[in-house]
């Protein structure tokens, strides 16, 4: 029987000749992975198994992300019982603040994710890591306790959709912008619990980190999965950052899929999600001048906290101001690359800016601390969701973009073309 990547790297784990859309399997894991809203949970569920140890301590990871540093007492409460469990049950992979970033970059430049891995995760974008030929999914706290406790988890197999990539993409146009473009055509529910698979001689012209936000936000159109085949971009991507030999699937050609869309990369516009849906999208060519004034910029995250995303918000803030009486908050994705963007002198050209820059932390993405909206208040970010509330009051309203229409909106206070900033061009 013909499949996809995906069901090929599920039949692989469970160690099956083939599998079919909607069949029940289980599968071997080899990552299991918990932050400090979700791991707390697991922990406490890990416990009623009575048992001493967990499956595998150098295949589980713990990163303290969401509302760490620690924001209040309960978030601290939170925290210390990760601590005190990754402590006690040897896992390898806790990474404390300091060491620590954003888990969905984390894992990945710490070689922690490789092509042909099945990884769950008790955090909906844990399909970010589909970018290097993975299947990867979120997953409820309760599938994390089981996982650490026997290094397996139930599936059901899902059905796969096909986007075929040509052409290249422009300037100012993103990884962000592409799938933004995708939930805008498919909606919030076009993709539920399938597989989102990419393919054609576009892939070419998506970087790594591209192709990481694509994955990213899969959940967003209600993925199971988003995969890329590991092809050349991935594995150099994995020669720098992982030590073991990648396992490559391959979709058969004539491997069935649901739907099939054909997506011209060359046609795709700088796009902006409009509150308070991931869906409600619309090109920048739309937007009127001084149509849309917001009161906050964010510019990091698990989908945009990248050094490619901070070098393009830097290229467009270098040498000016934000706008009067707009907040502008820059996270990087891990130390790495808050390391690196302070090496390359970005985090100076972001201080220089009016721009605040802060330790690796998920922060305001899910409202987290450190750039909560008030009432009325309009936020752009380049992260991953605008559900009412989401960062905030429920009366204030978010906008997800990418960085570069992030960077040029905070130079003039209301969503701006960044190919209307002529110096930049």
């Amino acid at each position: 029987m013909s499949m996809t990547m995906s069901q090929k790297i599920l039949a692989h784990h469970a160690q099956l000749d083939e599998v079919r859309s909607g069949q029940l399997i289980m599968a071997d894991l080899d990552l299991v992975l918990g932050n400090d809203i979700t791991s707390p949970v697991a922990i406490n569920e890990f416990k009623k198994f009575g048992i001493d140890k967990v499956f595998d301590k150098s295949k589980i990871a713990m990163v303290p992300d969401h509302f760490a540093p620690n924001k209040d007492i309960k978030a601290a409460s939170q925290c210390k019982a990760m601590r005190e469990f990754a402590h006690d049950k040897e896992i390898e992979h806790y990474f404390e603040i300091g060491q620590m970033g954003i888990e969905h970059a984390l894992l990945p430049e710490q070689g922690l994710v490789n092509a042909g891995d099945l990884i769950i995760g008790a955090d909906s974008h844990t399909c970010t890591y589909g970018a290097l030929g993975a299947f990867s999914t979120g997953v409820g706290s309760t599938d994390m306790a089981a996982a650490m406790a026997t290094g397996k988890a139930w599936f059901k197999v899902p059905t796969s959709m096909k986007f075929h990539l040509t052409g290249s993409l422009q300037k100012w146009v993103s990884g962000k912008d592409v799938i933004l473009h995708i939930i805008g055509l498919i909606g919030v529910d076009g993709a539920l619990y399938k597989s989102m698979e990419y393919s054609g001689p576009g892939l070419k012209s998506l970087t790594i980190d591209d192709r990481f936000t694509i994955c990213n936000m899969a959940i967003e159109a209600g993925a199971k999965n988003g995969i890329f085949p590991a092809d050349e971009v991935a594995l150099a991507y994995l020669k720098d950052h992982n030590k073991k030999t990648p396992v490559i699937f391959e979709a058969d050609e004539d491997a069935h899929y649901e739907e099939v869309y054909e997506i011209d990369l060359s046609s795709i516009r700088p796009t902006i999600a409009f509150p308070h849906l991931p869906s409600n999208t619309r090109t920048i060519d739309t937007i009127k001048p001084g149509e849309v004034k917001i009161d906050q910029v964010v510019i990091g995250s698990c989908t945009n906290g990248k050094l490619s995303d901070l070098r393009v918000a830097a290229n467009i803030l270098k040498g000016k101001q934000v706008a009067k009486g707009i907040r502008v908050l820059v996270f990087p994705a891990t130390q790495q690359i808050y390391l690196d963007a302070m090496s390359e002198g970005l985090l100076k050209i972001f201080v220089e800016a009016g721009v605040a820059v802060n330790t690796p932390t998920c922060g305001p993405c899910l409202g987290g601390h450190l750039g909560i909206l008030a009432e009325g208040e309009k936020g752009l970010a380049t992260t991953n969701r605008n559900f009412v509330g989401r960062m905030g009051h429920p009366g204030s309203e978010v906008y997800l973009s990418s960085p570069a229409i992030a960077a040029a909106s905070a130079l003039t206070g209301y969503i701006t073309d960044p190919e209307s900033l002529k110096e930049n061009n």
